[in-house]
């Protein structure tokens, strides 16, 4: 068997995914408002409750569906990994790094075919892709659509791992917090577990968006993510991912944008003036220094995810990266039951973190 760091902390694992997909929740339905429609409809203190989208309540975005999906390509690679060395009679400390983005490419071509409306995959597809709940579109990233779209018209020996576009969306690192946990059960020092989770996260980002605006806040996140995880403070944690992050040609907008968080952080309570000098969270560096922002700065990681989504900007992305921070910060016992009650595929989303947590 693998060799492992000790057992992970389910509690955390957990956390981060179900609170994710609770930030996206909350932001599905005020995604594409202004701040001052948001007040408008939801009253003086914004949206503070799941409410109605893609035709129920508490429904998660593509968002979640992809962190599903990472997920999945993850756990597969790792049980590859166990196979591989069991074959060999001698264990590796960690699944291959291109083994595991070449998997992760295969689960989001999965995703793919549950956004290209044909029912009948969900009766022959095994996996998420038999989950009928997900051949669902939940206004999907066009950069996401069209790198997968270009992949999936290649033979696999000649598919690139890097997309060819210069996008800087925020399609990349809303979905990799599952590489953060996975990598978090390695017998590595946690400096090491900071470069090794940044590069895997970067790299699964980087499938889909090539500038690195779009692919290394996936890095950071996966990092902060892996050393959370761990009980690692979370301005440590955000140390780390920084150290990480300036190895790495190409990081002066992501370092500029986490700084910049980090600074109106300091100044109090976090708030939504704030988050618009941040910006608006359409493109990488944006949503994550959003989501770090509230973070670090809310009063509670309660207020730190209403903070996350009330703005004129991409609520349900913000809210998730905040929500895989807060919940692999803290655990469950912050997130409130009003919030699980209901949430689209809470079930299955509590499966796949607890299948990243097993060491077994």
């Amino acid at each position: 068997m693998i060799p492992l760091s000790p057992a992970p902390d389910l509690d955390r694992y957990r956390a981060c995914l179900l609170a994710g997909a609770i930030g996206d929740a909350l932001g599905a339905p005020v995604e594409f408002l202004t701040r001052r429609e948001i007040l408008r409809d939801f009253g003086p203190d914004g949206i503070r409750d799941h409410a109605s989208a893609y035709g129920r309540v508490a429904a998660i975005t593509d968002d979640t569906q992809m962190t599903l999906f990472t997920a999945e390509g993850l756990l597969r690679a790792r049980v590859h990994a166990r196979s591989v060395a069991s074959g060999h009679g001698s264990p590796t400390a960690a699944p291959d790094r291109a083994g595991c983005v070449l998997l992760v490419a295969n689960a989001y071509l999965h995703w793919l075919l549950t956004q290209r409306e044909e029912p009948q995959t969900q009766a022959r597809g095994d996996g998420l892709l038999g989950v009928a709940a997900l051949h669902s579109r939940r206004a999907p990233g066009h950069t996401c659509l069209s790198a997968l779209e270009r992949l999936d018209q290649l033979p696999e020996p000649a598919r690139p791992l890097q997309a060819a576009n210069g996008s800087k969306g925020c399609g990349g690192v809303m979905r990799v917090a599952p590489a953060g946990l996975f990598c978090a059960a390695w017998p590595l020092t946690d400096t090491e577990l900071s470069r090794e989770a940044f590069a895997l996260g970067a790299d699964l980002a980087r499938i889909t968006h090539g500038h690195p605006g779009g692919y290394l806040p996936g890095g950071v996140l996966s990092a902060m993510v892996a050393l959370l995880a761990r009980e690692v403070p979370m301005r440590d944690a955000l140390a780390r991912a920084r150290e990480a992050l300036v190895t790495f040609n190409g990081h002066e907008d992501t370092l500029q944008a986490i700084t910049a968080a980090e600074r109106l952080a300091a100044q109090g309570p976090a708030h939504h003036d704030a988050m618009v000098q941040l910006g608006g969270g359409w493109i990488g560096e944006e949503a994550l220094a959003m989501a770090l922002y509230c973070a670090l700065a809310a009063e509670s990681p309660e207020s730190a995810l209403l903070v996350a989504v009330n703005h004129s900007g991409d609520s349900d992305s913000t809210g998730a990266i905040a929500g895989n921070l807060l919940g692999a910060e803290r655990g469950m016992d912050w997130i409130p039951q009003r919030w699980l009650e209901g949430l689209e595929l809470h079930s299955l989303i509590d499966a796949a973190a607890t299948a990243l947590a097993r060491v077994d």
